[in-house]
């Protein structure tokens, strides 16, 4: 008999809906799990003009009530974060058990009290990262961890690396996280100085403001989820700065994760879930200093050879840990102990 689980995510907006629920639903089925998504139509976030949000919350509600009844035809109501945002709304309505997936820091968020609300209303909590777990364990007993999923056959390190290529040193994110590279500037300002060859490539939705890099050693292309996995393919060596903040502290390291399923070195911030992956095997480093960014990031465009051993660990180290077939069983044996049953 399978285990009907209902998956309510925050829909085409919601950056965690792919490698947190849709990478799951059709290899959930190997193990008995038959998960089915319930996205928003309205999205997750609410308009930027304040004017709007009150009838984009009323959308939003009216369009998730139909899916809230639906509900009672399923064995777990899965919470892929909150239905409306930063609210508990509807929650308390759907059929128990309830599962609550967490994949960042939301109560340090305005009005960030709903996350202790939620927490309480479920009964097992689903955190992608140990900080995530040790925070929402305060208020419920029962988390488990379970990373972000990489689907691994979507991002694969490329048939063979172009040495006559410029080296290109890569990030790719939402430009909500510009700050991040801002505050590396220098040090990336250094790299491009000692490396004339190299370009910076940022892929994103638009182009960042930086005050001192080079234009001509400046690469912006827009994202697009045609051309992510061949953006990040033709990089050299992948970048996730972060600060030393709670917010940073919450990441589950996708971006990282991202680079290394496609062979690449990364260089890091050791914050957080970034450092547990550094952890894991020699996939690149750690830098938590201005001067660490500009060594290590030197060393690797120096040492292809280097980069290219760091880039083949990094690849074990993703198949082995966070890729969708090594999680899929977790996230299946973790439902079924909801429902007080086994596999």
């Amino acid at each position: 008999m399978m285990l009907k689980v209902i998956a309510y995510t925050g829909g085409h907006n919601a950056p965690s809906r792919v490698p947190r629920v849709q990478h799951y639903i059709g290899p959930l089925k190997a193990f008995g799990v038959d998960m089915r998504e319930c996205p928003s139509h309205a999205g997750l976030y609410p308009p930027n003009r304040k004017w709007l949000r009150p009838l984009w919350g009323l959308w939003n509600l009216s369009d998730r009530l139909p899916d809230v009844l639906q509900s009672l035809r399923y064995d777990i109501s899965f919470f892929q974060r909150e239905l409306l945002s930063t609210f508990v709304t509807w929650e308390p309505f759907t059929k128990r058990p309830r599962v609550l997936d967490i994949d960042d820091a939301v109560w340090v968020h305005p009005s960030g009290h709903f996350a202790r609300r939620l927490a309480r209303l479920c009964d097992h909590i689903i955190c992608g990262n140990r900080f995530l777990a040790e925070e929402f364990s305060r208020w419920n007993p029962n988390v488990a961890i379970l990373p972000t999923s990489v689907d691994t056959s979507a991002f694969f390190p490329a048939a063979e690396h172009a040495t006559e290529r410029r080296p290109i040193v890569g990030w790719m994110g939402l430009s909500l996280g510009y700050h991040y590279l801002y505050g590396v500037e220098r040090a990336l300002d250094e790299i491009l100085r000692r490396h004339p060859e190299a370009v910076l490539r940022i892929v994103s939705d638009r182009p960042p403001r930086f005050q001192f890099l080079p234009a001509n050693q400046l690469q912006f292309i827009r994202w697009t989820a045609e051309n992510q996995v061949r953006m990040i393919q033709e990089m050299t060596i992948g970048i996730m700065p972060l600060d030393n903040t709670v917010i940073s502290r919450g990441k589950c390291s996708f971006k990282m994760l991202l680079y290394m399923a496609c062979g690449l070195p990364v260089v890091v911030t050791p914050v957080g879930m970034n450092a547990d992956v550094l952890q894991k095997g020699r996939v690149g480093f750690g830098a938590a200093s201005e001067c660490d960014w500009v060594d290590h990031l030197d060393v690797l465009l120096r040492d292809p050879e280097l980069a290219l051993q760091m880039g083949r660990v990094g690849r074990e180290v993703i198949l082995k840990n966070y890729s969708v077939d090594a999680l899929a069983p977790q996230l299946a044996k973790i439902l079924w102990r909801v429902t007080g049953r086994t596999l």
